[in-house]
Parts: structure tokens; C-alpha cells; sequence
């Protein structure tokens, strides 16, 4: 009995003992367990080489004749500073961003250019449709599973936080696949089929998987999607990693991407070589298959989203950047600048540059979680954030003796113009049926128009509300005590200034514009599980401080 006693001692103290380890490591322990179901989830098989389509103008119209093709670049997480067009850039200038700048110089940029919404799903419904996503139920930004418990549980234990993440496990779950565009939206792809287009989409798409919601069920005659996140395997030879532990996102995604592609539907696997340029190597490829008729290719970048992954020869030549996780950001600006310049010269060597409309834009601003403080530079605010820094985009224009070269237009223009320009130049009427809240921008970027397209737009995550009317810009948050901040972005474009105080009439009036806009939309399709607080200043390894202004982001 007494040895029993003992044998049953060393058991619970064996047990205190896995406990207590259990508790110190539980953040890896939860990682582990999303790393094996993701696996499980998404079996990667190896490259396999994508045959493009190839054929003649389906309508018969001999090159003179043909309607534009359109490439539209889009760029993922793209900070306002990262660019040097205007005189920035990252590390001060000194990573050059020459095809990327090309397209404004050659063409119109638009200076007051606004992604859709601060985070990248939200943004692409409203690329792809034209029309506010709200009006369809797209509020959110779908995440995989168990991401919104586990970041919380992780944010809430990191150190130098001072306002907890909220979770809400009560909010019934939706499964990833199925958080999406409905089938019933017409999108940009569909819209041009009808002009006799082939339509082709490379890289993220994020619009949902299943039941009729996938890029090639969407219109796309052909979809090389992207099916995980990593430009190259964790251990590649080739590749250059940097890790935030001080992000909870960024700890996530090392554990649940993977190094995937899928065609039109079919088994994931693996790429060939680092993503930006195996996006940048096929789209070259499309563009040789498609010189004989009129396309539409959505080049859909990943770049530079973290987890920051550069390719060893593009970190390698930027010496001059002391800091590591800098340098590796910085080498994925200039992959995918090379990328963007690759992409032009196709074009012009498939004698195609005269006769495509080019459109090259970011789904957001850059983020705070990847820790550069200067991502955004002049503007306040990060990605999930709708201060400037959130949502002012680069959205430039480029279509050869059609769009004047070295044009500035300064009236406020919105993502969902993209569908609206890209109509007009193909010829095809839009959608009769319902809103289409774009406008055709190829009469401001030729100067026949000068009046202003949008004097109100409009963003929304939740309880989380902007109006911007006549350069005036309400935002509204239920859990800031710093809200409602009111900004005059004629006389303060960088949003220093709260004058909700000293007008609290105009206030009211921009707040009966939103409820007006409000009411012309839908409830969200699925709900809200996390409310995250983001300080609207500093970037994410800076410790808070009691005064500092900050959101809560519903997602």
C-alpha cells in the first residue's frame, strides 16, 4: 500500500510536471497542432508545369480592330512609402522602384488613390465588382481556421501590450472555402468574357473556394491560384527569412502556409523557384499565349505580404541596409519591381504595349505587424487601419496614345473604379441589373473631366465606420475612447489634427451620411470574431504607451 502511495506521488507530480511544461509552451504547442492540420488539410504534390491557352480573336477582328487588352497588377500590403515615384522609397530612397514608377511616368497617376477597404479580401470584392463589397455581405476579412482564437490567445500574452484582443467564440464560425464572393456577382472577368476577352487570373485570390466562389468558377477561363503563403520553403538555400516574434499574425502564418499552387481547381503544388518571380515568369508566358486576341490577365501578387521571405540574390545586393528585417522587405520590393518590368516587356516585345491598358495598384496599406515604422510615410495609420496610411493606395494608370504620359489627377478615386474604366475601354456596357458604384476614370486621366467622381466615399468593418465627404473624414469606432476623429484633408492631409470637438455639426452631418450609406447595405455574410486594438502610430514592436491613439478593428 505504501509503495503504491509513492507510485502514485511520482504520478501526480509527473502530471504537475507536463502541466506546467504544457502551460510555458502552449503557444508552440498550439502552433504545432495548426502546422499538422494544415498538412493534412493541403497535401502538396510536386511542380508540375501549367499548359496556358492559346488561340485567335474569338470573334474574328484582325489586330486594328481588336478592343485593349488589360493587365491589372495588384500588389499586396504595399506600403505608401515603399515606392521611390515621389521621392520615397525604402531605407530613404535607396531600393529604386523604376517599373513600378515607369507606369506613372508613362502614363496617369492618380494622387488620390484609395484602396476599398484596410485589409486585402474586402478590397479585391469591390476590384472585382465594382460595387462597395458591403453591398453583397463581403464586410470581413475570411481567416483560416483557428486563427482568430490562437493570434488572440498569442497577442494577449505578449509583452509591452497594454489593451487585450478580444475573441468572440460565441460568433457562429463559417469554414474558410465557403467565405467568399457570392456566384451571383458579375465580376471583371465575366463582364469582359462578353466582349470576347480570355481571361486569366495568377496569385491570391482570397474570395472563397467552394460552391461556385473559386477564380475559375468566377469568370476566369484560367486560374493559377495561389494555395498557401511561402515564396519558398522555410529552408530553401535560396531564400533569406525574417520572423516577428513580437507578431502574433507573423507566428501564425510560419506555422500554416506552405509553398502551393493550384490550377484551375486541381491538386496544390509546389511553384517553381521564389513566388513573386514564378508569378512574374507565368504572366510572361500568358502574355505570349494570348499576343493573337484580346485578354484580361489579373496578376494577383503576394508581395511584399508578410512572412517575409526574400530571394538570397535580391538580399544579397542590398548591402547598404544594416537592418535585417529592412533588407528582406526591401528585397521583396525589388523582386517584385523586376517582376512589374518583366510583365512591360512582354507586352512591348509581343508588340502589345500600344494596345493594353495597364492598371497597377495596392489592396492596402503597408502593415504595422511587419515593424518598419516608415512603411507609410507621410500618413498616419497602417493596413486595418482607414487613417491615410490604411487606405491611400498608389493607383496608376498606363494605356499608350489613349492616357497622356506624366498626368496627375487629384480628385478622389476609389478600387471600385477599376471595373467602370476597364468596361469603357473594352467596349462593354456594364451591368443594367444592380449598383455599380465605379466610374469610368479614362475621361479624368485624358483631362475631358475635371469634376470630382466621388465627393462621398465610404468604409466599414464592423463598428468601425469612415465617411469622407468633400475632402472632410469622419471615423467612428464604438470601443476607441479617441473616437469619432474628424480631419479637414484639404488643409490637413496627414490627419494631425481632430476637429470632432470644434464641429460638432459637421460631425453629425457626415454621421447622417453614413447611416445613409449604411442603410443601402447588407449585414455581413458571416460575423466578427476578433476586435483587435491598433495603435495608430506606432508599428507593432514599439511597446504601448497609456496615451497613445488607437482602433479596434472588428473582423
Amino acid at each position: 500500500m505504501r509503495r503504491l502511495t509513492s507510485i502514485g506521488l511520482v504520478v501526480v507530480a509527473v502530471l504537475a510536471v507536463l502541466g506546467a511544461l504544457a502551460w510555458v509552451f502552449q503557444e508552440e504547442i498550439l502552433l504545432a497542432g495548426i502546422h499538422r492540420a494544415m498538412q493534412a488539410r493541403l497535401p502538396v504534390g510536386p511542380h508540375r508545369e501549367v499548359q496556358w491557352d492559346s488561340g485567335p480573336d474569338p470573334l474574328g477582328r484582325p489586330p486594328g480592330e481588336r478592343p485593349p487588352n488589360v493587365v491589372l497588377i495588384l500588389a499586396d500590403d504595399l506600403g505608401w512609402n515603399d515606392l521611390t515615384f515621389g521621392g520615397g522609397g525604402v531605407a530613404d530612397g535607396t531600393v529604386p522602384t523604376p517599373h513600378i514608377d515607369s507606369i506613372a511616368r508613362d502614363g496617369t497617376d492618380f494622387v488620390q488613390g484609395y484602396a476599398a477597404n484596410a485589409t486585402c479580401a474586402p478590397s479585391r470584392a469591390a476590384i472585382m465588382t465594382g460595387r462597395y463589397s458591403t453591398r453583397f455581405g463581403f464586410e470581413f476579412t475570411p481567416t483560416p481556421p483557428g486563427m482568430a482564437a490562437i493570434t488572440t490567445h498569442i497577442a494577449n500574452r505578449m509583452p509591452g501590450r497594454l489593451r487585450e484582443q478580444i475573441y468572440h467564440p460565441d460568433v457562429p464560425s463559417v469554414p474558410f472555402d465557403e467565405m467568399g464572393m457570392p456566384p451571383s456577382e458579375i465580376t471583371l472577368a465575366e463582364l469582359l468574357a462578353q466582349g470576347g476577352y480570355h481571361t486569366v487570373h495568377i496569385g491570391k485570390w482570397h474570395l472563397g473556394r467552394t460552391h461556385g466562389m473559386a477564380p475559375h468558377e468566377q469568370g476566369f477561363d484560367e486560374s493559377l491560384l495561389m494555395a498557401s503563403g511561402l515564396y519558398l520553403p522555410e529552408n530553401d538555400p535560396d531564400v533569406v527569412n525574417s520572423k516577428q516574434d513580437f507578431d502574433p499574425i507573423d507566428k501564425f502564418l510560419w506555422a500554416a502556409l506552405e509553398y502551393a499552387a493550384s490550377f484551375n481547381g486541381g491538386a496544390a503544388f509546389e511553384p517553381r523557384g521564389y513566388l513573386t518571380d514564378y508569378y512574374t515568369d507565368e504572366a510572361v508566358r500568358v502574355i505570349e499565349a494570348n499576343r493573337d486576341r484580346p485578354f484580361f490577365l489579373y496578376l494577383a501578387h503576394w508581395a511584399p505580404h508578410s512572412p517575409l521571405q526574400a530571394r538570397r540574390e535580391d538580399y544579397d545586393a542590398l548591402s547598404q541596409i544594416p537592418d535585417h528585417r529592412t533588407r528582406v522587405y526591401a528585397a521583396m520590393i525589388r523582386a517584385l519591381d523586376r517582376g512589374v518590368g518583366r510583365v512591360l516587356q512582354a507586352l512591348r516585345d509581343n508588340g502589345l504595349e500600344e494596345n493594353t491598358l495597364v492598371f497597377f495598384t495596392s489592396d492596402n496599406g503597408g502593415a504595422h505587424y511587419i515593424g518598419i515604422p516608415s512603411v507609410n510615410q507621410p500618413y498616419r495609420g497602417w493596413k486595418i487601419t482607414f487613417f491615410q496610411g490604411g487606405i491611400r493606395v498608389p493607383f496608376f494608370i498606363k494605356w499608350p496614345g489613349h492616357v497622356p504620359a506624366g498626368r496627375e489627377v487629384t480628385v478622389p478615386v476609389q478600387h471600385f473604379d477599376i471595373y467602370a474604366t476597364a468596361a469603357a475601354a473594352a467596349g462593354v456596357p456594364l451591368p443594367s441589373d444592380r449598383k455599380i458604384d465605379g466610374v469610368d476614370l479614362l475621361p479624368y486621366a485624358r483631362g475631358e473631366k475635371s469634376d470630382v467622381p466621388h465627393r462621398q466615399l465610404f468604409w466599414r468593418s464592423g463598428h468601425y465606420q469612415v465617411a469622407l465627404v468633400d475632402g472632410w473624414k469622419l471615423q467612428v469606432d464604438q470601443r476607441s475612447p479617441y473616437a469619432p476623429w474628424l480631419f479637414d484633408l484639404n488643409s490637413d492631409p496627414t490627419e494631425q489634427v481632430n476637429l470632432a470637438s470644434r464641429e460638432p455639426a459637421r460631425v453629425a452631418a457626415l454621421q447622417r451620411a453614413l447611416d445613409a450609406h449604411d442603410a443601402e447595405q447588407m449585414p455581413p455574410a458571416w460575423g466578427s470574431q476578433i476586435e483587435a486594438a491598433i495603435n495608430v502610430d506606432k508599428s507593432l514592436e514599439q511597446p504601448d504607451a497609456p496615451d497613445d491613439e488607437y482602433i479596434y478593428w472588428p473582423n
